[in-house]
């Protein structure tokens, strides 16, 4: 399989563990070290066990639907349509994969700036507008 297959791959199944809450196969496609950006809050999480937690204990009800995905050599990047409760949003998603095929960087692109909601301080660390 070629570079960017096995990214496309590696995209969609990302995708598909977060809408189907399968944590355990979500594991296996993260690097130990994967970084997660949230430009819109200015928040980042380092760490497969942080991320994993930050999805783990996200509230409410959410449901993910890929839209278009792109994907080109080791990089990929997903326009998602996103439900939250009754919210519909959409969000760009950009992945980069590792030469193991491992998701190593995940930015969320959501289309406005907001603050984060209390409660996951312990998780991420926050920079400067």
């Amino acid at each position: 399989m070629d570079e960017t297959s096995e990214t496309r791959q590696a995209a969609l199944a990302y995708v598909e563990s977060l809408e189907n809450r399968d944590w355990p196969r979500l594991t296996t496609l993260l690097a130990d070290d994967v970084v997660y950006e949230m430009p819109q809050t200015r928040e980042r999480i380092r760490g497969r066990p942080a991320f994993l937690r930050f999805n783990t204990d996200y509230p409410g009800d959410w449901h993910l639907r890929v839209r278009r995905l792109l994907a080109d050599g080791r990089a990929a990047a997903l326009w998602l349509d996103v439900v939250v409760g009754a919210d519909a949003l959409e969000a760009c998603v950009w992945l980069d994969v590792d030469e193991h095929g491992l998701i190593s960087r995940i930015t969320d692109h959501w289309p406005e700036p907001y603050e984060p909601p209390p409660g996951r301080e312990h998780l991420v660390e926050r920079w400067s507008a």
